[in-house]
């Protein structure tokens, strides 16, 4: 049965209402539901994992050590492993190899092709404290706009066959003067968000000395083949492991416990063929992110995220997964499956603005655990354009299936624009145990629910909802 209804303002359904919609459309009888991994979209999912190839990187050790690097915490270990690196570089690629003990790198560690930094048991790589130690600027991208800007811990630009590896753990250091730049840093991320927007050149867009845009702890921008395997990540100035522009990658088994300021565990931004699986994510801002660029700049550069599996992992962040709202260069192809996530704020948070632009379609959330959260499904795409654009973000072809969730104050919450509605959204065999505020809609169509539980009300059927 088909709902067709025109307001000016957002529906909001709490348990009664919800009881009475349910009451009108075809209920459909309880059964019980099987779970295979990866869920019908386990063909698809298997098609992605096979495009993706492994780094080939050489079987020979170069251990820091026979380079002059001292375990002790506070000797400058940078030298050594620079050393290290250009050494196995040279002869074709490598392992450097951080054996136990305290290394510290007074700056950050350029990785190159064909090496793979291996963190061993009982290793830290710690980073030092002095952010002009992370001078010269390199070429990144900051919250989706390209500049030049200070280098992110561990960089590695125009590489292929590369990998970090290794159970030991890689240190921000809680003592780092970027921590503090959080509170410093709005005049120069509002004056590149404008440099984006307008089109200024990229090579104009210099963020060096006397500027406070924060680095990510691990970037690989402009690589192809990576894997990112079994350590551990702390105290991050800002994103913590970052792929932008990446083909092929693998990031597995990683333990990403930070929860500094927009500690994300993994944000991969306009990056294709990636697999993420079996990890454990404790941040301070969302676990898993998909992105592809912000505004005019992502919109020219428009390179898309697309054919990304995320499986099998734990999640406890601020939100659990999002896509946005950097998503002008379009998201394709996202499969979410088997994941565990705890509690937060928001569970599946989808984000954009009026300067967005940009298509996000085909989006598979399936098979999942979800604890306590304020909201399990949100839909934030209405924000007002910051800088003046109108360019509403599109969001389509969505589905939910398979998922329990705990409980959440607001089941779903959508906002969509008013001139591009969120639709093609589906929900099928999703349980919310407890919510006190169903669903609150706001210019979406082709909204369907298929065997869906808020508490003891069940719903089925089609809704659309624009102003």
């Amino acid at each position: 049965m088909r709902h067709r209804r025109k307001r000016t303002t957002p529906l909001l359904l709490a348990l009664g209402l919800v009881g009475t919609l349910a009451a009108a459309m075809p209920a459909t009888a309880d059964q019980p539901v099987e779970r295979p991994a990866g869920g019908p979209d386990a063909a698809a999912i298997a098609k992605i994992v096979d495009h993706i190839g492994e780094p080939a990187i050489p079987d020979r050790d170069y251990e820091i050590t026979d380079f002059g690097a001292v375990g002790d915490g506070t000797t400058d270990a940078l030298p050594a492993i620079r050393a290290a690196i250009e050494k196995a570089s040279a002869d074709g690629g490598g392992r450097v190899v951080l054996p136990e003990g305290t290394w510290l790198s007074e700056g950050p560690v350029h990785l190159a092709s064909n090496i793979d930094l291996h963190v061993s048991d009982g290793a830290t790589l710690l980073f030092g404290t002095d952010t002009d130690d992370y001078l010269p600027v390199v070429r990144t991208r900051w919250e989706g706009t390209e500049l030049d800007g200070y280098s992110p811990l561990i960089y590695a630009n125009a590489v292929h066959d590369v990998a970090i590896t290794g159970s030991g753990t890689i240190d921000g250091n809680e003592d780092s003067e970027f921590h503090a730049w959080k509170a410093q840093e709005k005049p120069d991320q509002l004056r590149l968000r404008q440099m984006g927007f307008d089109g200024v050149p990229v090579e104009e867009r210099v963020f060096g000395k006397g500027t406070f845009l924060r680095p990510s702890a691990i970037q690989f921008f402009n690589a192809e083949r990576v894997l990112l395997e079994d350590y551990t990540v702390t105290n991050s100035p800002f994103w913590i492991n970052h792929l932008v522009y990446t083909d092929q990658a693998t990031v597995r088994g990683l333990n990403v416990d930070s929860h500094r300021a927009n500690n994300d565990g993994i944000d991969v931004d306009s990056s294709t063929n990636v697999l993420i699986e079996e990890n454990r994510f404790r941040t301070g801002d969302d676990s898993v992110v998909v992105k592809s660029g912000r505004d005019l700049d992502g919109r020219t550069i428009a390179r898309p995220s697309e054919n990304v599996v995320i499986r099998r992992n734990d999640m406890g962040g601020e939100d659990g997964i999002a896509l946005g709202s950097e998503m002008s260069g379009g998201i394709k192809g996202v499969y979410f499956t088997d994941n565990v996530l705890r509690d937060g704020a928001s569970a599946i948070r989808f984000k954009g603005n009026l300067d967005r632009g940009g298509t996000v379609e085909k989006i598979r959330v399936s098979n999942m655990e979800v604890g306590s959260f304020e909201t399990f499904i949100w839909f934030q795409l209405d924000y007002p354009g910051e800088l003046g654009g109108n360019y509403p973000p599109v969001y389509r072809d969505i589905v939910f299936s398979d998922i329990t969730v705990a409980s959440a104050k607001t089941g779903l919450d959508i906002h969509g624009p008013a001139d591009a509605p969120l639709s093609d959204v589906t929900l099928r065999d999703v349980t919310i145990d407890q919510v006190e505020t169903p669903m609150v809609l706001e210019n979406v169509e082709d909204l369907r629910f298929d065997d869906v539980r808020f508490g003891d009300q069940h719903v089925d059927g089609e809704l659309d909802w624009v102003s």
